[in-house]
């Protein structure tokens, strides 16, 4: 009898709780799963989307093999931007293959890049066809790797209205490289190293790989989309002050760049544990275009 009771009573408080719970998440926005096509490969992914987006935004993975970024797509959504997020090719759900390892050349090679860009043009054109507001504004917004292919991609598709990079390299994939293997993963580089040192060694080091290199400021001199770029000032994965000095060049060139600096944070601005940066990034959202 007391099993009985108990028993009943679980199932009272979980189909209770069970339409609240769906409804929270309702009430905010719904999620639907997509499948889509891109280089002969189908990639599946998530849309969130608002009851009234006022934006909405492709996210595009940095180098790691990872799938959605729900937890981030969620946090969009809830603010109003309509949110495609997906499996990158090779991982999760996703067919291809996932080229790595997570840092490395191959990661980063010009046939790669170009490769993952397509990817997320396919998701910009997959995102417009849901969408019910065809006049909505897409963007793109990545973190690391990002800043390399999401100029390739607005480039490719005139779809694309703006951009937002958490930490995105705007130097070459060899520059890049060469600054990561001086910092060589200290956490505590900027504590006995200067920007002269870092710079010193990104100009004159030997590179120890040699592919063809992909330049971020060749797209981004075409481009006439707005984009807001945010770092940190202890990143050790990408120079950070020579980013944003190109960044400035291509700004007095009338380009409509922007970009904000955390100084007290690293490369993963976008997951820190502060929420200024994705604050920064959703104001920005909204005031642009």
């Amino acid at each position: 009898m007391n099993i009985n009771f108990f028993t009943n009573l679980f199932l009272w408080l979980f189909l209770t709780i069970l339409p609240a719970m769906t409804f929270s998440q309702s009430s905010d926005f719904t999620i639907q799963d997509v499948k889509f096509e891109s280089q002969g490969d189908t990639l599946a992914g998530s849309i969130l989307t608002p009851k009234k987006p006022f934006a909405a935004v492709v996210i595009v993975h940095g180098s790691d093999p990872v799938k959605r970024e729900m937890e981030f797509a969620k946090r969009l959504a809830k603010e109003g931007i309509a949110v495609l997020t997906y499996d990158k090719r090779g991982v999760g759900a996703s067919g291809g293959v996932y080229v790595g390892p997570s840092v490395g050349t191959n990661n980063i090679d010009s046939t790669n890049l170009n490769l993952l860009s397509h990817d997320a043009s396919a998701a910009i054109n997959t995102l417009h066809i849901y969408l019910k507001n065809k006049k909505l504004q897409i963007g793109l917004i990545g973190f690391s790797q990002a800043g390399w292919i999401i100029p390739l991609t607005a480039e490719k598709n005139k779809l694309v209205s703006f951009m937002v990079i958490f930490s995105g390299p705007v130097i070459t994939t060899l520059e890049q490289l060469r600054f990561q293997f001086y910092t060589n993963g200290d956490e505590r580089f900027w504590d006995t190293h200067t920007e002269s040192d870092a710079r010193e060694h990104i100009k004159n080091d030997p590179d120890r790989y040699q592919f063809v290199a992909t330049n971020p400021q060749k797209q981004l001199s075409k481009l006439t989309i707005p984009g807001l770029w945010i770092f940190g000032g202890r990143d050790i994965q990408i120079p950070v002050e020579l980013s944003m000095e190109h960044l400035d060049k291509l700004k007095t060139n009338g380009k409509r760049y922007a970009y904000h600096l955390f100084p007290a944070l690293g490369h993963n601005t976008a997951f820190s544990e502060s929420p200024e940066p994705v604050k920064k990034a959703i104001q920005w959202i909204k005031s642009h275009p």
